[in-house]
């Protein structure tokens, strides 16, 4: 009998989460670390901060969706990994053993330009922030202009500033002066198609996009600038582009360039073959990949195979990343921007591809539990 540990209940692991009795009815143990007994699905986030979702619509009741399954969930953070003792240390002190280890840690934005004590500042992750946020955008708008300031200049922050303005023009609310700072060109990795449908979206809203210089520190009320320009701001958000989870750096495990968990093509650590890993939290040897969720989607049935193989000793799969992938961008208001091989368009019908999309994969992965 093997112990199975899933560290971390995120997308990378549902289809193992979904598994569950199968593993146990091999005869191994599986135990689920979580930080909460719901996962946010972080592709529907700037929804929730936009208004278009509730709490309940966009997360996964991950706790009752491993215990209903006969695993065990703990829940709980990830301090680090000692893979000479094979044990999973939590912040809290807590020890747990495993024989066959899988990470699905995610990923964080860094707000190391945020004085300690500042108030009013969000980062994108993790996606409750964004409720939050969405409650102070509303407390502040319900009695004048709220004025927010957006920190990043790729998707995240395009999500972030218009629903950001869809919260605070609902009903009762004074409407927002937002101002997006980015360094370099604003979505500058995307093509010129999608970077001129994001600006229309922008700009038909008021949303000011200010660059040339990066942003230098944060606090409480205001934004600096490199080259010395202050900005007076109600709300700041920071979408600054994530990093992996330090915990594999904290572990003294092989990682990355970014941090991330050196995985090979079975997402299999190069150094220790008991411990897999999928999404953010990741560095793909072969080739590394970009920061979305469609991979984490994507490496479900590979990381569901090479675990169970792994216990029972069978031969393991490797991960293929595929070819282009959809993107489609959530910009407030029940709009999108969708982006794959070439072809664009902006508008409601974009958003609704997503909105069905995103609704389809929670469907799947919760439809049997509340």
């Amino acid at each position: 009998m093997g112990e199975l540990v899933l560290a971390g209940a995120g997308h990378a692991h549902m289809m193992l989460m979904e598994a569950i009795p199968d593993i146990i009815a091999d005869g191994h143990s599986v135990t689920v670390i979580g930080p909460d007994e719901r996962h946010y699905y972080s592709g529907m986030g700037p929804g929730l901060l936009g208004g278009v979702y509730s709490p309940g619509e966009i997360s996964f009741p991950v706790k009752s969706m491993v215990e209903s399954r006969g695993g065990t969930f703990v829940s709980g953070k990830v301090a680090r990994i000692d893979p000479h003792r094979r044990l999973v240390i939590l912040e809290a002190g807590q020890g747990l053993p495993y024989d066959v280890l899988s990470c699905n840690l995610g990923s964080f934005v860094p707000s190391d330009l945020v004085y300690e004590g500042s108030s009013n500042v969000y980062t994108a992750k993790p996606i409750q922030n964004l409720l939050l946020a969405r409650t102070a955008v509303q407390e502040i708008g319900s009695k004048r202009p709220v004025r927010i300031g957006v920190c990043g200049g790729g998707p995240a922050a395009l999500e972030i500033a218009g629903n950001a303005w869809a919260a605070a023009n609902e009903k009762g609310c004074f409407g927002a002066k937002i101002q997006i700072f980015t360094g370099s060109a604003f979505l500058h990795n995307h093509p010129d198609r999608v970077r001129s449908l994001a600006f229309k979206s922008l700009n038909k809203r008021g949303i000011e996009i200010i660059h040339g210089s990066y942003v230098e520190h944060v606090a409480t009320g205001s934004i600096k600038l490199q080259n010395g320009q202050y900005y007076e701001q109600d709300i700041t958000f920071l979408a600054l582009g994530v990093k992996p989870s330090k915990v594999f750096a904290a572990s003294a495990l092989p990682i990355g360039k970014d941090g991330g968990l050196r995985v090979n093509r079975y997402l299999q650590s190069m150094a220790h073959p008991e411990i897999f890993g999928g999404g953010d939290c990741i560095w793909f040897e072969p080739d590394p990949l970009d920061k979305v969720g469609v991979y984490a989607v994507r490496q479900n049935p590979v990381l569901m195979h090479n675990v169970r193989a792994q216990l029972q000793g069978r031969r393991l799969s490797p991960f293929e990343p595929g070819g282009s992938y959809l993107l489609i961008f959530n910009t407030g208001c029940g709009k999108g921007i969708l982006y794959k091989n070439g072809l664009s368009f902006g508008g409601a019908p974009a958003f609704w591809i997503k909105d069905y999309i995103d609704r389809k994969f929670i469907k799947r992965f919760k439809s049997d539990v509340g």
